[in-house]
């Protein structure tokens, strides 16, 4: 077993099951105890805030970071005690990576060049052999790879769960500390596991609020954002009335159609279902869909066609001023500041009112078994995790940090404060199944036909069920895909 202080400690795997370990309590590792002791899935305290919730090993933790490393890694915060390559060689590293392009931020590529210059400077057996594939082709170019038995070290993808099940990954104990493993946001971690194993390592992470135009609104003698779907429906019939083209911005089409989708059902109290299977014909689902189809869609309060008005269009509408309120992730924040588009954000409302839980988005990291190369990849998620390394990545994307540390290191800078409500509310997040091996067909089942849905003659509780069988099939077919 390997140790040094800071963050570049690699730990051996962890014990075997039947011993007991602590995590912390309120962390993604912690409900694994009581597994580990009776062979069981073990009960989870849940998500806290994690301006409260850090452990003292967390802490310690946070506080070597900041004291260690040289001038050369100290941009990306680096800490470590070498490469844990093998001694007498040089072992090479190979990245996949996502490309985005200027249009969420800062080219990604710059954050890559910068943290693997500081990674290799600290780790001198270790070269990285980086390659970013657009956005829209990361998940097919990975699916070739793996076929051809030419996987990467290390993919970045949107989806993990039939490496897992086909047992190609390191688990998420096999390359991290335990102190690091608790240092991840809970649902985060949790939407990573398959069959409650970790292997999906959370990266790049967001979640939408409720984005309103405060020139409309006060045009419209609205004096702050709705609290409840009663106040949204009022809000938008009133922008309606002053002229605003799209008073709601429903998005429905085929971009992220499963993002609004599932805000609406976390509003009625519903959502996909839950670490037991699918559950879209629960009565909240087609409560919500009847909502926005007869309260919303029915009067024209939204888009002329929903169907097709997808996230990019939504945004650029916003900027423009076409669009009274819509849900949007943190990456619209300078841009509206750019344009000049005077807006606020709430959470999006429960049916009832307060706020619902938030809709967790996250692209996901993960490390391949093929080249044996499991000691590297540890070193170089342990610096890539570290607390400046995730923050600069997230800030360039217009993303946020996964980690309880790295999130209280942001929500520490004042410079940082409009991000703070989305940080505030990561720890509440409710996610996709993305752990089930069936959830893209799924996925693109919905997107294809949630829009014709809440259209006039349109069937929510059908498309609901259909959904439903289509999900039962799939699972019956490959019940290896988990149940996390």
């Amino acid at each position: 077993m390997t140790q040094c202080a800071g963050r570049g400690a690699l730990l051996a795997r962890s014990p075997a099951p039947g011993s007991v370990r602590y995590y912390g309590p309120g962390s993604a590792a912690a409900g694994r105890r009581q597994a580990d002791q009776d062979g069981r899935p073990g009960k989870r305290y849940g998500s806290r805030d994690f301006r409260y919730g850090v452990t003292a090993a967390v802490r310690r933790r946070v506080f070597l970071s900041r004291t260690a490393g040289t001038a050369g890694a100290a941009a990306f915060g680096l800490a470590g005690c070498g490469s844990g390559a093998s001694s007498g060689g040089t072992v090479r590293l190979s990245v996949l990576a996502a490309s985005y392009g200027d249009t969420v931020g800062s080219p990604i590529v710059d954050r890559w060049h910068e943290f693997i210059a500081a990674f290799e400077k600290k780790h001198a057996n270790i070269r990285i052999a980086l390659e970013l594939v657009p956005i829209e082709k990361i998940d097919r170019t990975l699916a070739d790879r793996v076929k051809a038995g030419r996987e990467p070290d290390i993919a970045q993808s949107y989806v993990f769960a039939d490496y897992a099940a086909a047992g190609r990954l390191y688990r998420a104990d096999d390359l991290f500390s335990l102190t690091a493993q608790a240092d991840f946001l809970t649902p985060f971690a949790r939407a990573g596991e398959l069959n409650f194993t970790e292997y999906g390592i959370p990266f790049l992470a967001s979640t939408p609020r409720l984005f309103y135009h405060k020139g409309h609104f006060a045009r419209a003698g609205l004096s702050g954002p709705p609290t409840s779907w009663s106040e949204l429906r009022a809000a938008a019939q009133a922008l309606k009335a002053v002229g605003v083209p799209i008073p709601y911005g429903l998005q429905f089409g085929p971009e992220a159609a499963e993002d609004e989708a599932l805000a609406w059902m976390l509003g009625a109290g519903g959502g996909y279902g839950g670490q037991t299977g699918y559950d879209f014909v629960r009565e909240p689902n087609a409560e919500a869909l009847l909502w926005v189809k007869e309260q919303l869609v029915a009067p024209g309060l939204v888009s002329t066609d929903p169907a097709r008005f997808s996230r990019t269009a939504a945004y650029a509408a916003f900027l423009k001023g076409e669009v009274g309120m819509m849900p949007a992730h943190p990456m619209l924040l300078k841009a509206a500041d750019r344009a000049g588009v005077p807006y606020g954000h709430t959470g999006f409302p429960m049916k009832g009112g307060g706020a619902a839980a938030p809709v967790g988005l996250s692209d996901w990291l993960m490390a391949f078994k093929r080249n044996g190369h499991r000691r590297e990849c540890a070193a170089f998620l342990a610096s890539l995790y570290s607390d400046r390394a995730a923050t600069r990545f997230a800030q360039g994307q217009g993303t946020l940090p996964v980690t309880v540390s790295a999130s209280r290191e942001l929500r520490s800078q004042p410079s940082q404060r409009a991000l703070w409500p989305f940080i505030d509310q990561m720890p509440k997040a409710e996610f996709h199944p993305v752990g089930k091996s069936s959830w893209p067909r799924i996925r693109d089942t919905l997107r294809r036909r949630i829009g014709a849905a809440v259209m006039p003659g349109g069937a929510p509780r059908a498309l609901l069920k259909s959904l439903q069988e289509e999900a039962e099939r799939a699972e019956a077919a490959h019940p290896e895909g988990g149940t996390g």
